[in-house]
């Protein structure tokens, strides 16, 4: 079947679920008004006014369903993104006309810089697309900071040829109406009374029909959308613009996590401009493999059973069968996308203003070496906290049964424990001395249910990396208050700290040795009696 007559068909269905609803109304308003002439009698006239309750409220959720069908196309406020005039940003402005130009279109009316990798263009349409509105174009400011210059041309033509490549003008309004099909579902689904999920069952059950005939046709759209970038910016341009935005998408999603929201639990923010600027640092520290290495461990999203856009590896593979041209041997590479902001760090701080909350933009901001410490000593103690628990516990039994008491409950040992002082690193290592490790704190050691019936070397090698991660976190807190630990923000690996270098050679061999089968304490505490680190 052809683009044409799959249009067609598309748009057939897509009228269907509008006049469904009228057709529904329709029908109700003859059966209220056989009930009201013909069927009325004085014995069902309860029966006969619930009826007609019913219908009215099922008429109510339809109508809705109907307003929000044809409101879909309406572009509304964007309080969480800045508005860009030419005036603020020519050069950028600039792409963008060129790019629309190219492509046969008109330019966006409005600009927004937005917080996402990705880029958009809506159309405040009437009547699905029939009838053109006003243009407005969403680029994503980690974006720009991931492209260069010639894979935004590639990118904003992709944008513009959802437009340009509308084979009939059906094409187009099937593109519009799979978005206002979905609106409109979930208007339904936000009705919130059982008649609204009764009428949103039908309508769904329509909607999955619409989206699974009219994928062929949204998918060709992609395809000609990608044609369009490779003829304005490239072949091999726009194939590394579509390869580099999914590594992009998975590098912003761990800066967030792991940079942005480092100061989270304690209450702090990076410094202006740097909550989404700071990307640009881990960019510059990374090449494209170590990029994808963030991507690597990440299980994807799974895609919708009804997305639009096929898989990037079937874009890239049908862009690099393209025939050479003359543009197919430019390099992708060049300055970066952000370089054509006139003032990056204003737009970034700009950007925070408009994304952050209310209770957000009140907290305090730190440098990036002080969150970086924080975090150290926080994540540190963490780690600690479970083996200094574990050998308070075991040393208030041990010091009871020397004593002759009566043994009391583990967990009121517990309790009691948790309001002592707990022992230190030295206290740790005196208990790893008198043979508690393995006779009594791996047993205090918390574990999840599935390893509590784990004994002898099962058990050990279960509990052997708590143990480890509790000494290390120990050795942290003691390096950073003596003063030779400093906060190292890596941008290419993980933040965490500088250790000396004696440390840095010999931590690792030092814990082994402490938490083994027979454990030996003393390369350790020759590190803690080394000049790089001071005694308790």
């Amino acid at each position: 079947m052809s683009f044409r007559l799959r249009a067609v068909r598309a748009f057939a269905l897509l009228v269907g679920f509008f006049l469904m609803g009228g057709v529904l109304l329709s029908a109700m308003v003859v059966l209220d008004w056989l009930l009201m002439t013909r069927l009325f009698s004085a014995r069902a006239a309860a029966l006969e006014g619930m009826v007609v309750t019913v219908t009215v409220l099922l008429a109510v959720a339809i109508v809705r369903g109907m307003v929000a069908f044809l409101r879909a196309g309406r572009l509304g406020p964007v309080p969480d993104a800045v508005p860009v005039a030419p005036e603020d940003q020519p050069e950028l402005w600039e792409q963008i006309q060129a790019a629309a130009e190219a492509t046969g279109q008109r330019p966006p009316d409005e600009l927004y810089l937005a917080d996402e990798v990705n880029a958009g263009v809506a159309e405040h349409s009437r009547l699905l697309g029939l009838l053109p509105g006003r243009r407005r174009m969403h680029l994503g400011l980690p974006l720009l900071a991931g492209l260069t210059v010639p894979q935004l041309r590639a990118v904003l033509a992709h944008e513009f040829g959802h437009y340009a490549n509308l084979d009939t003008r059906l094409g187009g309004v099937t593109m519009r109406g799979r978005a206002a099909v979905m609106h409109t579902v979930e208007a339904f689904q936000q009705g919130g009374t059982r008649l609204h999920f009764v009428m949103g069952s039908l309508y769904v059950g329509y909607a999955r029909m619409f989206l699974r005939t009219s994928q062929s046709v949204a998918r060709h759209q992609e395809f000609a959308a990608d044609r369009t970038a490779a003829r304005y910016a490239g072949r091999d341009t726009t194939a590394a613009a579509l390869r580099i935005i999914p590594l992009l998408d998975g590098a912003y999603a761990h800066y967030l996590e792991t940079y942005a929201g480092m100061g989270g639990s304690q209450g702090a923010l990076p410094p202006v401009g740097e909550v989404h600027g700071g990307f640009r640092r881990l960019l510059a520290a990374r090449t494209g493999e170590r990029l994808a290495e963030l991507s690597a461990g990440r299980r994807p999203p799974r895609p919708h059973p009804y997305d639009s856009h096929p898989p990037t590896a079937e874009r890239v593979a049908l862009i690099e069968k393209l025939p050479t041209d003359d543009r197919s041997g430019e390099s992708a590479d060049g300055p970066a996308a952000l370089t054509l902001l006139r003032d990056p760090d204003r737009a970034f701080a700009a950007l925070e203003e408009r994304t952050l909350s209310q209770e957000a933009a009140l907290l305090r901001r730190r440098s990036w070496d002080d969150l970086v410490m924080a975090r150290a000593v926080e994540d540190a103690d963490g780690w600690s906290r479970p083996l200094r628990v574990a050998v308070a516990r075991a040393l208030r039994s041990s010091a009871q049964g020397a004593e002759g008491t009566v043994p009391v409950r583990r967990d009121a040992a517990a309790e009691d424990a948790a309001t002592d002082p707990l022992p230190g690193l030295e206290g740790i290592l005196d208990a790893i001395d008198h043979g508690l490790l393995w006779m009594d704190v791996a047993d205090r050691m918390p574990k999840p249910p599935q390893a509590s019936r784990l004994t002898g070397p099962s058990a050990r090698n279960f509990i052997r990396p708590k143990i480890f991660d509790g000494l290390a976190g120990l050795v942290h807190l003691r390096l950073v208050e003596s003063g030779h630990a400093r906060p190292d923000i890596s941008w290419s690996g993980q933040p965490g700290l500088f250790l000396p270098e004696p440390w840095e050679k010999g931590m690792d061999d030092a814990i082994d040795a402490a938490v083994a089968d027979t454990p030996d304490t003393a390369p350790l505490r020759a590190l803690l009696t080394g000049p790089d680190c001071v005694s308790a």
